[in-house]
């Protein structure tokens, strides 16, 4: 499978209801996962990891209308990121809060968030 067609794989699958009991993904699994997500990094902040990109558009207007397009995901899917919008550049980090860290769930929104870029 290439990578772009586990990108698209990826984004297609459904986001799972996470209890405080659900299991983060394991080193490995995160590990693999971020190989079918161009441009995201795994990154620690506070006392566990997140999913975090930086999306570069071409004026604040362009900027925006990818944050409501992230926006519009989320919603869809009941599972929101954290997004800061500045001229031209979106940064945007997933995490699973119920479990402090990243759950499967993550690496399918990033992957939805890169549809969305490119659209």
């Amino acid at each position: 499978m290439t990578i772009q067609t586990a990108a698209v794989a990826l984004a297609g699958e459904r986001c799972a209801v996470c209890r405080p009991d659900s299991s983060r993904v394991t080193d490995d699994e995160a590990a693999t996962l971020l190989r079918a997500l161009a441009g995201w990094q795994i990154v620690d902040a506070d006392t566990y990891q997140r999913l975090f990109a930086t999306f570069s558009l071409d004026d604040f207007a362009a900027a925006l209308a990818f944050v409501n397009r992230v926006g519009a995901l989320a919603e869809a899917a009941d599972h929101h990121p954290r997004m800061v919008l500045e001229w031209g550049r979106v940064g945007v980090e997933w995490w699973t809060h119920t479990i402090d860290g990243l759950h499967r769930n993550d690496f399918i929104m990033a992957a939805r968030c890169n549809e969305a870029f490119a659209a």
